[in-house]
């Protein structure tokens, strides 16, 4: 790699109390991004360098920003805005407008002025449709009390009522990048075209070098005339941002997000958690997702260590007071996960990835209604159950196969079926999962098994060949292949191996599906387009759609 004329390196990301560091380069962007079990960091506006405007140009764009060409082919692109990354995606389908989808993501919006600097800021975006898909309109929400965003999700209540939920970082002067982040909401009644201003749902508190509160990984749901419910994690920081633990929290409101009750902690204490001695241990969690049952019980799923010698998860659900978010159930534990310390290979950065691979993985997936029966429910993940364990710690070593993993029950939760892994050749990962009015499950997730490789991926949406059955046909509903091993623009890795220059180290921590009337809708971060920044060119990351029957 050729040293750039400047480089700024800011520690940013955190796990247990340990730093990493993250580069923006004028020649070779390198950008931090929200984490999995590391804080999410952010990197600071530069000013332009030639004086023209800088942050307001991408704080306060005019509405609607842009919108893309209609298009029939069976995957579009969601973004309209530029040339930058897009990675974390969510979506949502109106239920008064079937045709009206809301999709958001991590988008990165980038500038680099006549100076040669890069003015860089991370504003999740609403990206609209309302003819089901063919053309998509990009919507600013305006973050005003706020420098960054991170981890979007995205809903409709009964209503039509639209939801974003994002993380809210404020910069500060001599924090190196910013405080610990706020939940935030915002909403919209015209189907995703105009948004209120959003409504901190819970405050973050000191930064990540200081002890205080750092919220993570928020996720929401909606439901009835102006429900809705929020998940995600409290890092707990010590002295010098010392990890002391990561429980779960909720909130909700009943006034279509205009207010919201005070944040309960759902996760538990040692007195009711599952294989752990002490409150710190028990809630080592991250990952939440709320879904709410066809008789309007709401369940949340995560993942928390059940085990502190291999470093292995358990999936564990409760069920929630729609009323006020407080734990009435649980925890219920649904299945060991095999993501510990030695299974799977590690990265640059310390993560766990894949074979020949740098970018960063977990074990995350969701939980899913059916809204058939009340009583049934499923939650999806993936792990290396399949793999041949212990992993090498070198990626370029190792052998993968990781696949994606069920399990349903039919007590509300309080009882699980053995998992049941989706049996495919290579790595398979990052699934989402809904159920279908037919009450079949849909699981969508990323999937090398259409490279022999095992390095490039597609996406696959898979649907259940009968209700319960937990067996699944799969298609793949990508008409090309993403190679996040060589060759990318955004994130890259450096060359860490001769044969793989420039792998990215990030695609997102996981990607959204959703169900319509007689399809599946799924939106990824797809890396088959060509990004050019400066004097290097590579893969870029879309926000690609695509339906299936």
């Amino acid at each position: 790699m050729i040293r750039p004329a400047f480089e700024i390196t800011l520690s940013c990301l955190f796990l247990a109390g340990a730093a990493q560091y993250a580069s923006l380069r004028a020649q070779d962007v390198q950008l931090a991004v929200p984490t999995h079990l590391h804080y999410n960091a952010v990197e600071p506006l530069l000013s332009d360098g030639d004086g023209t405007a800088g942050m307001s140009t991408y704080k306060n764009p005019p509405s609607p920003i842009c919108a893309t060409a209609t298009s029939s082919a069976p995957n579009v692109n969601t973004d309209c805005e530029g040339n930058a990354p897009h990675n974390e995606t969510s979506i949502a389908v109106n239920p008064t407008n079937p045709l009206n989808l809301l999709a958001s993501a991590n988008d990165y919006q980038l500038r680099l002025s006549s100076g040669g600097q890069t003015a860089e800021t991370v504003f999740s975006r609403a990206h609209v449709t309302t003819d089901g898909g063919k053309t998509w309109t990009t919507y600013p929400i305006y973050f005003r009390n706020y420098a960054f965003t991170g981890d979007p999700a995205a809903a409709f209540d009964a209503n039509g009522t639209a939801y974003l939920s994002t993380l809210g970082f404020v910069a500060s002067q001599g924090l190196g990048c910013c405080t610990n982040p706020d939940v935030v909401v915002a909403t919209s009644g015209d189907g995703g075209k105009t948004w209120s201003a959003p409504v901190r749902v819970a405050a973050g508190s000191g930064s990540f070098r200081s002890s205080g509160v750092f919220n993570d990984k928020p996720y929401l749901t909606a439901w009835g005339h102006g429900n809705a419910i929020v998940t995600w994690t409290q890092f707990l920081q010590g002295a010098h941002g010392s990890y002391q633990g990561s429980p779960i929290y909720t909130s909700v409101t009943h006034d279509g997000g205009k207010t919201w009750s005070t944040p309960a902690q759902i996760s538990g204490s040692a007195s009711f958690c599952i294989g752990v001695t002490s409150d710190t241990s028990c809630n080592q969690s991250q990952g939440s997702t709320p879904v709410v049952a066809a008789d309007g019980s709401i369940y949340v799923s995560f993942l928390s260590t059940g085990n502190l010698t291999t470093g292995r998860d358990q999936y564990l659900v409760v069920k929630v007071d729609p009323s006020t978010g407080q734990r009435v159930a649980g925890p219920y534990k649904v299945s060991d996960v095999f993501d510990g310390f030695t299974d799977y290979p590690i990265n640059v950065d310390g993560r766990q990835t894949y074979q020949d691979s740098q970018f960063r993985t977990w074990a995350l997936g969701n939980i899913a209604a059916d809204p058939t029966n009340a009583a049934h429910l499923a939650v999806v993940w993936s792990d290396m159950r399949n793999s041949v364990l212990p992993a090498p710690a070198d990626p370029y070593q190792a052998v993968t196969n990781s696949d994606v993993v069920a399990s349903q029950s039919f007590d509300g939760g309080q009882t699980w079926s053995a998992p049941q892994a989706i049996a495919a050749a290579g790595d398979q990962f990052m699934p989402w999962s809904a159920y279908d009015g037919g009450g079949r499950l849909r699981i969508g997730y990323f999937d090398r098994s259409y490279d022999p490789a095992n390095h490039q991926y597609g996406y696959t949406l898979a649907t259940e060949s009968a209700p319960g059955s937990l067996t699944f046909a799969g298609s793949q509903v990508t008409s090309g292949l993403s190679d996040p091993t060589a060759n990318n623009r955004w994130f890259s890795a450096g060359t860490v191996n001769a044969s793989f220059p420039n792998p990215t180290t990030f695609v997102g921590d996981y990607s959204g599906i959703a169900v319509a009337p007689g399809s599946a809708l799924a939106l990824w971060t797809d890396l088959r387009g060509s990004a050019c920044y400066t004097a290097r060119c590579g893969a870029a990351q879309d926000a690609e759609f695509a339906t299936a029957p």
